[in-house]
């Protein structure tokens, strides 16, 4: 948990720290904890673009906020200029991270301008997911061995992407693991996901192959990360692991040299994952374990993303088939 990083002159919100601090000690995520403090700095920050107290905030406060979101003028966390619209879904997050610090408030027994029931979430639109064919996720893949001038640096990256498809692990989970999680005899990772929930994860045997070839082209260091940058294996700063920017930037570099249009990220491997399981046939309660979903509805929305599933389903159920 770290310090607002903005001031700019204006009051910061009332408790916010002591609410980050609730949120550490009821064993919220990392992750979950910089994104509450990020939305609440944006917050802070759409306050200050309005010259607004909290203690003013009014529903046409909360009214004028959504506006300032889908606004190209909303600053960042950290007060920076936006060039790109938030979709729905963000938006959505950033208003349920002021609902429950408003909730906290309450349970504090401190005074609140508005209940939290005044903030309403915007309608998001129906997306229709996709997922790159899979000889094109095949090829992604494999490309960093393909575009890397160097080696160790074309394998890591390889075998980042094969976990991330044969695992379906999301992008935090893959970049925090430390070498002892890997049970390379059993093919099997123990990790926690989000919301501390405790899961296993299984490879391939491709990928557990190209693990293998990682680890032995590494060779004997004693950093406790599974993926290190290369630039400073023998300083503190590979103890950081390699970043999710740095792999998400990686990840479009090579869909673009492939020529590959599907918009694809590291969380479309996820997708991917759940989709072509499905499509395997799959039962979606084993994906839902898989996945660490708490609800079999979330991971539905990621089976549904097969048109081709969808089709198969039609003509072998469908009671006019014949």
């Amino acid at each position: 948990m770290g310090q607002s990083k903005q001031n700019n002159g204006g009051p910061p919100l009332p408790k916010k720290e002591t609410f980050l601090r609730f949120l550490q000690s009821n064993n919220y995520s990392d992750e979950t904890l910089k994104n509450y403090e990020r939305d609440l700095e944006t917050f802070e920050n759409f306050l200050r673009y309005q010259k607004t107290r909290f203690r003013d905030v009014r529903k046409s406060t909360v009214e004028d906020y959504k506006g300032y979101l889908y606004s190209i003028n909303r600053r960042t966390a950290r007060g920076q200029k936006v060039v790109q619209r938030l979709s729905s879904f963000s938006v959505n997050r950033l208003l349920s991270s002021l609902r429950n610090y408003i909730k906290f408030l309450i349970d504090m027994d401190e005074t609140v301008p508005i209940p939290p029931e005044a903030i309403k979430l915007v309608r998001t639109e129906r997306r229709h997911p996709r997922v790159a064919e899979l000889p094109e996720l095949v090829r992604l893949i494999e490309s960093p061995e393909k575009f890397e001038r160097n080696r160790m640096i074309g394998l890591r990256n390889r075998v980042m992407l094969e976990m991330l498809f044969a695992t379906g692990m999301r992008i935090s989970e893959l970049l925090s693991l430390r070498r002892d999680q890997i049970d390379y005899r059993g093919g099997k990772i123990f990790i926690k996901g989000k919301g501390k929930k405790e899961r296993f994860v299984y490879l391939t045997d491709r990928a557990l192959v190209q693990l293998e070839r990682y680890m032995k082209m590494r060779g004997a260091d004693r950093l406790p990360y599974l993926f290190v940058p290369l630039r400073g294996r023998n300083t503190k700063s590979s103890f950081k692991g390699v970043s999710k920017n740095y792999l998400q930037a990686k990840i479009k570099e090579y869909c673009q040299r492939l020529n590959i249009n599907v918009p694809t990220s590291a969380h479309s491997f996820r997708h991917g994952f759940a989709t072509y399981l499905a499509e395997s046939g799959a039962n979606p309660a084993a994906i839902q374990v898989l996945l660490g979903h708490e609800s079999l509805h979330t991971t539905t929305r990621y089976v549904h993303a097969s048109d081709r599933y969808a089709a198969r389903q039609h003509r072998k159920f469908h009671p006019l088939r014949k």
